[in-house]
């Protein structure tokens, strides 16, 4: 977990919603995560398109490497130049970054309908993924869904302030 001072680390160990907001709940690293998903790749890249501070991508950037989100790849050696790529682990972030565009989407004001649409390239078709039971398929809707604790599940820990 990062030790920066402006990002302070999740408290509940059972909890993987407080591990993922820690990793990548600040204001940045979910668009540094989408803009490689869309073909961004270097320093400059994700500068460009966020508009982030060269000091504060820096330190997204050396976050979302060492969590192992994205590697760090050599691509030029004069000038030494490196490219970011998403791992499987930030490839995983997928369906997260749907989400947030589906619930934006469908709150963020847009009368004229969504400023962009996901188009399954196999079928040609545009897409609106639906999060759904593993076992039945059906939708899942929160009202039909209960956390239970699981087998990696520990005793609660108090809460440490922040």
């Amino acid at each position: 977990m990062s030790d920066a001072p402006d990002r302070p680390t999740w408290t509940d160990p059972n909890c993987p919603v407080a591990r993922t907001v820690d990793l990548v709940g600040d204001r940045w690293s979910m668009l540094i995560i989408r803009d490689a998903m869309d073909g961004a790749r270097t320093f400059t890249d994700f500068q460009k398109r966020t508009g982030i501070a060269r000091n504060m991508l820096a330190d997204r950037l050396r976050t979302l490497v060492d969590e192992g989100i994205l590697e760090r790849r050599p691509y030029s050696e004069h000038p030494p130049r490196h490219e970011y790529r998403l791992t499987a682990k930030g490839r995983d972030l997928y369906p997260i970054l749907v989400t947030l565009m589906q619930w934006g989407d469908r709150y963020g004001g847009h009368e004229e309908g969504a400023p962009m649409v996901l188009v399954h390239e196999p079928c040609g078709h545009e897409a609106a993924p639906v999060l759904t039971c593993s076992a039945c398929g059906e939708a899942l809707d929160p009202r039909d869904v209960r956390p239970e604790p699981g087998p990696g599940a520990h005793p609660p820990t108090p809460a440490a302030s922040i």
